[in-house]
């Protein structure tokens, strides 16, 4: 990991002396990351405990619901089992450990029928964690919250039904006129670091399309693109592109999920980012024509232009594909999946539906993050490393 705008940072990177055993042994903070395994939480797992991290050296606790997953394990981290939607189990599992805090990472959240039900589920997950930590934790000093673009397009429900803001979005833009569960969290967010007279600081960061790896993200389009692939090369299928024109031939742009956790991990150490809201993405744009002749390539599956009037749906493509899933997991003694855990269709569907509103990275230029990524070199990336987990062949 190369910090190379520790410039920016400032005193917050602190240096240590490899000769000096007590001070590389001391914590300088303690995170604890909501989401451990989810697509930017798996990175912050393997980020925080670098010894070249800001702020460090650093403790990390990780929780979420699931057992703690192989591809996981390696992480020097604290695992806590725990559902943060119940209340209860939210308390007993984590005020033991709140005094050690000192830095609260929340990358979680849950999908439900509507955005009234969204605000409802996910404002009570996060005020169980903010209720469960913040009356036992007097070292904690900042809060980041990880949120979307739909700050600026609404939820996925209301996608092409509503008019949202005109793109580039830029962080002065007003909140839409509809539920979104990202306005809920920040008002609770807001409410809980005013009651702390300055002491806790927060930032709340949006990105886009996330490219990373978490097998169970619901979020984690490379993933589901990889099985996609996997499933057309072993019924000897052309890989055909799901979505309209618009989204063949438009820009795109995307947000690495270890940008977004460098870029946590600045707001959280830098006085320049403290209570700001901040977009995060990688900094160019991509078409999807051109990423999917590198995933036919990677997969060694004949790529098909798109042609008019092609356009289908994953949802229906991938109906009845357990089976084929199974026999692929077994042939090639992959990590025993199952097909919905590691492809989630209607959000490819919905990406792929249209045009993409791209944003704007100058606030978070402007106070000092000078962090970026090579789209096409992150695409590949992650693709690789869903191989090397033995997630995909």
């Amino acid at each position: 990991m190369s910090w190379w705008w520790a410039g920016a940072i400032g005193a917050a990177k602190k240096k240590f002396d490899e000769e000096d055993d007590a001070a590389s042994l001391k914590y300088q903070s303690v995170a604890l990351i909501i989401g451990v395994t989810g697509i930017v939480g798996n990175s912050l797992a393997e980020i925080l405990p670098l010894s070249d991290t800001p702020g460090g050296p650093w403790k990390v606790y990780g929780v979420a619901r699931r057992p703690r997953p192989s591809w996981n394990a390696d992480f020097p981290v604290d695992y806590i089992q725990c559902d943060i939607l119940d209340a209860n189990d939210t308390v007993s599992k984590l005020s033991p450990i709140a005094a050690e805090i000192t830095h609260i990472f929340y990358a979680a959240w849950t999908s439900r029928s509507t955005e009234v039900e969204n605000c409802s589920f996910n404002g009570a997950m996060f005020r169980n964690v903010l209720n469960a930590l913040i009356p036992n934790a007097p070292n904690l000093r900042h809060i980041c919250l990880q949120t979307g673009r739909k700050h600026y397009s609404g939820p996925f429900e209301l996608w092409w039904k509503m008019q949202f803001h005109d793109p580039p979005h830029h962080e002065e833009l007003p909140r839409l006129d509809c539920p979104c569960f990202y306005y809920t969290q920040e008002d609770i967010l807001f409410e809980e670091c005013s009651k702390s007279d300055g002491r806790i600081t927060w930032s709340v960061h949006r990105p886009g399309l996330i490219f990373g790896f978490s097998p169970y993200s619901l979020m984690n389009v490379i993933g589901s693109l990889c099985v996609y692939a996997t499933i057309c090369k072993h019924e000897g299928l052309p890989l055909r592109f799901p979505g309209s024109k618009e989204a063949w031939d438009g820009y795109f742009d995307s947000s690495d999920a270890d940008l977004i956790a460098e870029h946590q991990i600045w707001a959280s150490v830098d006085p320049n980012a403290k209570n700001e809201a901040f977009n995060i993405s990688n900094g160019d744009v991509f078409k999807w024509k051109h990423f999917w002749k590198i995933l036919a390539e990677q997969f060694g599956v004949e790529e098909v232009e798109f042609e008019e009037g092609g356009g289908f749906s994953l949802v229906e493509a991938m109906k009845g594909k357990e089976r084929v899933w199974e026999e692929i997991v077994k042939e090639k003694e992959l990590v025993e999946t199952k097909l919905n855990e590691v492809g989630n269709w209607a959000i490819i569907d919905l990406i792929f539906r249209g045009p993409h509103p791209l944003d704007c990275m100058n606030k978070s230029k402007e106070h000092g993050f000078l962090g970026f990524r090579n789209s096409k070199n992150s695409f590949i990336s992650w693709i690789d490393k869903m191989k090397a987990y033995k997630i995909v062949p």
